[in-house]
């Protein structure tokens, strides 16, 4: 079982900066890809940015120039991070940790994970 916790979100003035992290723990042997994902109230979930094992990185548009996805694969932390700046009112969400293409210790494919989500909330 993989479980992820986020942490990091909080309220921001418009033009801030926040740092979201996102811890991964379990039976892991290796994860394929991490990402964040945003719900905002009355809309769907949608996806902010991803990062793969390999560090290859995707982004809406709606946060490229802004946001930073990196990850620290070092001694299985699988820690991902996403890094906001010039923070504005619609950025405002709860936003959660992904992580996909898991593989567990005993070299095994289980399905994606998902954390508990932590709230970004953006004053104008």
């Amino acid at each position: 079982q993989v479980r992820l916790v986020e942490s990091g979100g909080g309220l921001v003035q418009a033009g801030g900066s926040l740092r979201l992290s996102c811890a991964a723990s379990g039976s892991i042997f290796s994860i394929n890809v991490m990402g964040w994902y945003r719900q905002a109230p009355g809309k769907q979930r949608e996806l902010v940015a991803t990062i793969t094992s390999g560090g290859t990185t995707t982004y809406a548009d709606s946060v490229k120039g802004r946001f930073t996805i990196s990850r620290d694969n070092a001694n299985a932390k699988n820690t991902v991070y996403l890094q906001m700046n010039n923070l504005k009112p619609e950025d405002t969400a709860v936003y959660y940790c992904n992580a996909g293409g898991i593989i567990t210790t005993s070299f095994s494919p289980t399905s994606s994970a998902w954390g508990q989500g932590t709230q970004v909330t953006v004053s104008s």
